[in-house]
């Protein structure tokens, strides 16, 4: 073997070095790196991102200060509030025509309604015709709101007249015919050493001389309801209005969310709906017991919202969201823990949280003693959605709407 040669050989037969570091290894070590890198990029990005929303958290005020309530167990949903599917062979009349309709009087086979654009309109027939509007335009928009109007509670007064409750602008008698209006009592103005600033519903003596009617709240006006059943307020009250004299007078206060009115047949005494507090309380406004308060009746499945006789000497009752048992419900869950209600309304608005309250809408027909006769539901509210009031006329209910684009027409003859 010549030199080259054996120098050839004795590069190949160099000893090789084993070490940890192979190729697999190395590859490890590579993705490990690159993984923590990744890990504490997506940690610094989420700090950034949550930090300036803790701080607004921390600093913002709540818009509400609510209270504690202690709402007893929901009814079993058995019996008379048996679960049924009989409001959805409701048929929607006026539908995408007619905004709101909360409440429905009839003068014959004529129907009136209030809408969320500020008007009293009159249904005849497939037709609408504007009666009065009680604002001024632009409508459309929550800040507009207050100069536009709404209509709430609607009723027929002796004389065939409409005495009307619009929220903000006060308590009105409307000539059907011609449209004139004439204010009996002003929005906003201070009575009792409180604000009217959330006028709802309104009832009428048959002599038209005593109209009551609801204050829901001197601090929440109507587009902020919302804020009033979570905060649940203990600021509504009941009123009186005498028609000869123009004297206003507080009859009940510290109602939490005092809604529907209706007048019992004795007219010493109303039926007041206090919404937050899923109950129905009677105010004795005339003879031995003014000034006195008792209970309807308690602890209702649902919301109560407007009050209305039946053909059958009970009362209608409307209710667009339930407390579900068996189920869970989210209002009450939030009734003991105001500071979660607190947190909610620092990040979400009213009408975010509105998608996340699960539509029921739910119609019951109430006797003296608060006994249930008969109910009908319509569970996700698909059919009639928002239910605020049910007005029976001629063997048919028609289900006003706080929001809906419609009113629900139901044949009592079919269910």
């Amino acid at each position: 073997m010549n030199e080259a040669a054996g120098l050839r050989f004795r590069r190949h037969q160099r000893a090789q070095v084993i070490t940890d570091e192979l190729p697999e290894n190395l590859h490890k070590g590579s993705g490990t790196y690159s993984g923590r890198v990744f890990q504490v990029t997506l940690v610094s990005l989420g700090g950034f991102l949550l930090l300036p929303l803790l701080v607004i958290i921390l600093i913002l005020e709540s818009p509400i200060q609510p209270d504690v309530l202690s709402l007893k167990e929901p009814p079993v949903m058995a019996g008379c509030w048996e679960p049924n599917l009989k409001l959805r062979d409701a048929q929607r009349l006026f539908e995408d025509r007619i905004i709101g309709p909360e409440s429905i009087a009839n003068i014959g086979d004529v129907l009136f309604s209030g809408t969320a654009d500020g008007k009293i309109v009159k249904l005849i027939g497939r037709r609408i015709h504007t009666v009065a509007r009680l604002g001024s335009l632009p409508c459309g928009s929550r800040e507009e709101e207050s100069s536009c109007g709404r209509p709430l509670g609607i009723r027929v007064g002796p004389n065939g007249t409409l005495f009307v409750a619009d929220a903000y602008l006060g308590v009105f008698e409307v000539n059907p015919t011609t449209g004139e209006s004439t204010r009996l009592v002003s929005g906003g103005q201070v009575v009792g050493g409180r604000k009217l600033s959330f006028i709802n519903d309104l009832a009428v003596t048959q002599d038209g001389k005593k109209v009551y009617f609801t204050d829901s709240s001197s601090r929440w006006q109507r587009r902020d309801y919302l804020h009033l059943i979570m905060e649940a307020t203990a600021d509504g009250r009941v009123l009186e209005y005498d028609t000869e004299s123009r004297e206003l007078t507080v009859v009940m206060e510290n109602l939490r969310f005092p809604n529907g009115i209706q007048l019992l047949p004795d007219e010493e005494s109303v039926l007041v709906a206090e919404t937050t507090m899923a109950r129905i309380r009677r105010v004795h406004v005339a003879g031995l017991n003014k000034g006195g308060m008792d209970t309807f009746i308690d602890n209702l499945p649902g919301f109560p919202d407007n009050v209305r006789p039946s053909s059958t000497g009970g009362y209608w009752v409307a209710m667009s969201a339930v407390r579900p048992n068996p189920g869970f419900s989210m209002l009450d869950f939030l009734s003991q823990r105001p500071w979660i209600k607190k947190l909610i309304f620092k990040i979400f608005s009213q009408d975010v949280l509105m998608k996340f309250i699960p539509r029921y809408s739910l119609v019951a027909e109430l006797h003296d003693g608060g006994v249930c006769s008969r109910s009908f539901h319509d569970p996700g509210g698909l059919v009639a959605a928002y239910v605020s009031e049910v007005h029976e006329h001629d063997g048919s209910l028609y289900l006003g709407s706080f929001r809906s684009p419609y009113i629900a027409k139901l044949d009592l003859r079919k269910v």
